[in-house]
């Protein structure tokens, strides 16, 4: 899969089979739109494409509003969000910085300047609730009726629903805020994760007896925060059991940063104790155990990490 910042690039597709959208989280209903897409692709004998944005828009309009809270939290990070694409199949994401000038765009402009003569689409897939352009004002019958003046197709697809409720990223959003872990891979198709490259910590969680491999969520508000169970994927040739915290870290700092820290329970000898750093890991968060907690002392949070790692450890037994 290639991956662009805008379609002013000598590599981009000159023509292509098109969706849009942020795809937070490339859940089932996402699944099922990119399916019926590289149909499409494969039938016009085009690449298939998803124009995505960074930053979320309505992260945009919530700054430009002085708001930020009222931003949707983020359940996946970019790097995230582009392996899953990969894995359902598309050919070329091109990721476009939604910013003043881009809010600003007409309709009309956006079908011109963006589908047309940027990305040179043939097919456009949209959901059900596509809105574009300036204050929202294209819909889906300007769209179509623009594609059939301007020689190219243009399909909806209706929302999808898994026992009878529709899948959104609302949802998702919604269930892991509950900690509804279970409900979230229902929604998802998979089990939650989230990725990256270990980095250096404070090195805190190795005084106090328990090693931690740090990860970065870059948006400040993830829609996932507490202690969890979990797996560890990119290690070792199986998958590693542990216990997460993800959040800010209310008895070091809370400094608003957001990290994913991660006990392994298991570590393998030939990492060594440094091992883990730098690598890219795939960290599946299983089950919630409780939101995060504020502790009085350093031997008071020691304690609780010990509850986390053996109530952990009682899950996983569990449910082996």
């Amino acid at each position: 899969m290639r991956v662009f910042r805008g379609f002013h690039h000598p590599g981009i597709a000159r023509a292509c089979a098109l969706t849009i959208g942020n795809f937070d989280g490339v859940h089932r209903g996402h699944q099922a739109m990119l399916a019926l897409l590289r149909s499409e692709a494969q039938h016009r004998g085009l690449p298939s494409c998803v124009m995505s944005f960074e930053p979320h828009p309505r992260d945009y309009f919530a700054a430009l509003a002085g708001k930020p809270e009222a931003a949707p939290a983020r359940i996946a990070t970019l790097r995230d969000k582009l392996s899953e694409l990969e894995r359902c199949g598309i050919e070329q994401v091109v990721v476009l910085r939604f910013d003043r000038a881009f809010a600003s765009q007409s309709p009309q402009a956006f079908i011109d300047d963006v589908l047309v003569r940027g990305l040179g689409a043939r097919y456009v897939l949209v959901g059900d609730d596509f809105r574009f352009g300036s204050k929202r004002a294209g819909d889906y019958t300007m769209l179509d009726a623009a594609g059939q003046r301007q020689a190219f197709d243009v399909a909806r697809m209706m929302s999808y629903e898994v026992h009878g409720a529709r899948v959104s990223s609302s949802a998702v959003r919604a269930a892991l805020a509950g900690g509804d872990m279970a409900q979230v891979a229902g929604l998802l198709g998979r089990p939650y994760s989230i990725s990256g490259h270990v980095i250096h910590g404070r090195k805190l969680g190795r005084e106090l007896g328990y090693p931690t491999l740090n990860l970065r969520f870059a948006h400040r508000k993830p829609a996932a925060m507490g202690i969890f169970v979990v797996q560890v994927h990119g290690l070792a040739a199986t998958p590693l059991p542990g216990v997460a915290s993800l959040g800010v870290r209310p008895t070091i700092e809370d400094a608003g940063r957001v990290l994913l820290e991660v006990h392994c329970l298991e570590w393998p000898a030939a990492l060594g104790a440094q091992g883990g750093y730098g690598r890219c890991v795939r960290v599946e968060l299983l089950h919630k155990l409780h939101d995060e907690r504020r502790y009085d002392t350093l031997a008071a949070l020691q304690a609780g990490i010990a509850k986390d790692e053996a109530d952990a450890r009682a899950w996983l037994a569990s449910t082996a």
